[in-house]
């Protein structure tokens, strides 16, 4: 035998010893992840938040390094620094989690497809969202740029909501044995649609209150570039699209009382509204009083919270069987 040959056959029983021990099975390990990604996700805008509330969006002024010289922070930088390079390191675990989940699927990645581009999506976003926010610090923190990278955020916690919802066999085509189907009843044919609105106006809110924010105080540092519009009118045309989100989860609540609608879509709608609720009371309190960085805060937990449970609420509605 060549000795050439022996390597690749040593490399490939290393291999095959180690995707023997990976589930081939959608297993509590899968599961665990796709949650831990989603707490992720929410977790990085909160934190996300702090850095732009606390003034710290130049506690770190370079990138990739943290300052020219250092990689990290450093004590002379105080806690401005520290909360900069605390979100920086945020994105290094949830790519961490993101490897985990393929490596867990690698067996799973021809029958569980689905898991595994939405694993794969996610781990391929974090690079991307890594380099705009590289641009926003060199860019001095200009606030189209910061939006954007808002919005990234905000698409990442729809893609971990349908990672959970499919590796807990909420929803999907595809259905295992490890993974039984949860009995969806079937739904009116409003049900559909209604939801799939309530989604685009979530992310249509939310767009608009990115350019809210670029108008507002809050800007990250005391010398950031704001985007000049008129903070007062863009608050009033975002209030829209989130009264057609509250009309929309209040009809979805009236389908399930009407027609005595159980199991997942019931308690998706009943999540929806009191996220939607929660989130106007902290909107209007907000602008009556001078907006508050605490609540600018919660606001901005509200927003990931309301795409999770709005896209949450659409992806099941279109799961179900219509009546």
């Amino acid at each position: 035998m060549s000795t050439a040959s022996r390597p690749p056959r040593i490399a490939s029983r290393i291999t095959s010893r180690i995707t023997s021990r990976l589930p081939a099975t959608v297993d509590k390990t899968v599961r665990r992840l796709a949650v831990l990604s989603l707490i992720g996700q929410i977790v990085l805008v909160v934190t996300g938040g702090a850095v732009r509330l606390t003034a710290s969006g130049l506690g770190c002024p370079t990138w990739p390094r943290c300052t020219d010289g250092s990689l990290v922070n450093t004590p002379e930088m105080g806690i401005h620094g520290l909360i900069e390079f605390g979100n920086r390191l945020l994105t290094f675990a949830l790519a961490a989690v993101a490897v985990m989940m393929l490596v867990y699927l690698w067996n799973l990645r021809k029958e569980r497809r689905d898991l595994f581009l939405l694993a794969l999506g996610l781990l391929a976003s974090i690079p991307a969202q890594a380099i705009i926010g590289g641009i926003t610090v060199l860019t001095q923190l200009n606030p189209w740029v910061v939006g954007l990278h808002f919005l990234v955020s905000m698409a990442l916690v729809v893609l971990a909501t349908l990672l959970v919802n499919r590796a807990y066999g909420r929803t999907g085509r595809v259905r295992t044995l490890s993974v039984p189907a949860l009995p969806l009843p079937a739904l009116p044919g409003a049900a559909r649609p209604v939801m799939a609105a309530v989604a685009l106006f979530s992310g249509a809110a939310v767009c608009l209150g990115v350019i809210v924010t670029g108008a507002g105080p809050h800007a990250g540092d005391a010398d950031a570039p704001r985007n000049d519009l008129d903070w007062d009118l863009f608050s009033h045309i975002h209030a829209v699209p989130a009264y057609l989100v509250t009309a929309g989860a209040l009809f979805g609540l009236f389908l399930v009382l009407r027609d005595r609608i159980a199991g997942p879509f019931r308690s998706a709608v009943l999540l929806l509204l009191a996220v939607t609720v929660l989130q106007a009371v902290v909107g209007f309190t907000q602008y009556y009083n001078g907006i508050p960085a605490l609540l600018v805060a919660a606001h901005m937990l509200g927003a990931a919270l309301l795409m999770s449970a709005a896209t949450n609420a659409a992806d099941l509605a279109s799961s179900s069987p219509v009546k």
